[in-house]
């Protein structure tokens, strides 16, 4: 074997599920068919949920100063996300060459091998590994591994190659995707939907000026090359009936509606994550988003498996778990496109539903959707109103090198808070003390008032909470992290 893993495409997705591996002790060979990062960033920012993820990992120190809204939207209707709880609001600004460049900076110096101007050209599965042929600098070689998986995008070859069946919608129109420089322009930072169309501006660092610009009617195109300047230029004349075409544009890029989901993220030793796995209307920014937390679902369950320290049937719950999300992504990305990308005949529906967003539970459930902070996974079926939900940033005391419930997951590793100071919790959960660290603290009151202990997994989840869980802990320690020893 080359590699336990081989990840193809680094990109966001890639980068984390890199990362997470190397916590987890996996061998990881990353492969990316483009000399460089592109620059380029499709999205800007990230959600609370992503925040999290990145705060859990010590990440979020990397990004600088980080600017905080609770401004947001669906489908182009207001939403205000500080109804909702949680230590952290969304950041904005950040371009997605950043985030790449701080996740491919932490998965390189965790030991994953990244390896740019490798196209994977074709993918063989055999009954103990994965095989892949790959053309880099110095010609065509091959490369085994025990998993792979495509992080590669809305046009995965890894898909492809393994036969992953790709239903849904195709583009009904397209949309331009432009950062220019040299003009002032009125933030419309939610979009403003026009008789022709759908615009929207921000201000970006640097004087730079993100532009989308969707003229219903246009068909998509199969393009070989990024559209120009000019034909986007033209699309906003005729939307606002201002000529922008003197202004420089930085890179210009294209995209459409189109709606798709695999129906499974797994075949055999061969997942997806992010893109390859499902693409959408950037609405609300969730794709990359999402991607990342793919990963973060992935990687410590496949670093488990190829260690040895869990049964391969681990595995089965990354499909489980991820893939109801992607359906609700589906679903309310395709809600947001029917609002700001319809003509005047849905100015009836926008005007019910902006009434409907005033009442807290509508504002309340729809920033849970887009934000991802509504995911709920079935892990144990108990009564307690922390399982299957991310664990909220709980202060600790009376530890001496732990003093939040994020700190504790830093290294990637499961946790069993023992908040009752209970020998004997602590002695039946001594035979998984290679994957899972105790912390004995206390807790104020707040998410884990009357709680005594949870068992949180390595990607933030409560997998076990007592009193509250059906399962014995013994039981919880088995099904998540693998038998005792």
């Amino acid at each position: 074997m080359d590699a336990q893993v081989i990840v193809v495409g680094a990109g966001p997705a890639g980068m984390m599920l890199a990362g997470e591996l190397r916590l987890a002790g996996a061998d990881v060979i990353v492969l990316e068919k483009l000399p460089a990062r592109t620059g380029e960033s499709r999205g800007l920012g990230f959600t609370a949920r992503t925040m999290e993820v990145f705060d859990q990992r010590g990440l979020l120190p990397r990004f600088g100063d980080i600017e905080v809204s609770n401004v947001g939207h669906f489908g182009g209707l207001p939403v205000d996300f500080g109804v909702l709880d949680g230590a952290h609001q969304a950041a904005k600004t950040i371009p997605q060459s950043v985030t790449e460049s701080v996740l491919e900076e932490w998965a390189g110096r965790l030991g994953a091998d990244i390896r740019r101007r490798h196209e994977v050209l074709s993918v063989k599965e055999k009954e103990d590994s994965v095989e892949v042929e790959v053309r880099g600098p110095e010609g065509v070689h091959r490369l085994r591994a025990e998993y792979l998986v495509g992080c590669d995008g809305g046009r995965s070859t890894i898909r492809k190659a393994a036969g992953f069946d790709f239903p849904g919608t195709p583009s009904t129109l397209e949309m331009y995707l432009a950062d220019v420089k040299g003009i002032e322009l009125e933030p419309r930072m939610i979009g403003e939907t026009l008789p022709g169309g759908m615009v929207m501006v921000g201000p970006l660092p640097g004087g730079t000026t993100r532009l989308i610009i969707c003229e219903r009617g246009t068909p998509p195109q199969r393009r070989d090359k990024p559209p120009t300047w000019a034909e986007a230029a033209a699309a906003w004349q005729r939307l606002t009936g201002d000529d922008i075409s003197h202004a420089e544009a930085v890179w210009v890029s294209s995209f459409g509606d189109g709606t798709r989901l695999v129906t499974e993220y797994r075949r055999g030793r061969i997942l997806l994550a992010g893109d390859s796995a499902h693409i959408h209307l950037p609405a609300g920014g969730q794709g990359m988003n999402t991607s990342i937390q793919d990963a973060v679902n992935l990687g410590w369950k496949l670093g488990a498996v190829v260690r040895g320290r869990a049964p391969e049937t681990l595995l089965d719950t990354y499909h489980d778990e991820r893939h109801p999300v992607g359906e609700r992504l589906m679903m309310n990305t395709r809600a947001q496109g029917l609002l700001f990308l319809s003509g005047p005949e849905a100015q009836p529906l926008r005007d019910v539903l902006n009434e409907l967003i005033r009442y807290p539970e509508v504002g309340r459930h729809l920033a849970a959707m887009v934000s991802g902070l509504e995911i709920h996974y079935d892990v144990d079926g108990g009564a307690h109103a922390l399982l299957g939900r991310r664990l909220p940033n709980v202060p600790l005391t009376g530890h001496r090198r732990v003093s939040s419930s994020t700190e504790a997951l830093r290294g990637g590793r499961g946790v069993l808070l023992d908040l009752a100071d209970n020998a004997r919790l602590r002695e039946r959960a001594w035979a998984w003390r290679d994957r899972v660290d105790v912390v004995t603290a206390g807790a104020a009151d707040g998410a884990l008032a009357g709680t005594t202990a949870v068992l949180v997994r390595p990607d933030g989840y409560v997998a076990w909470a007592a009193p509250g869980s059906h399962a014995d802990l013994p039981m919880a320690l088995e099904r998540w992290f693998g038998p005792a020893r």
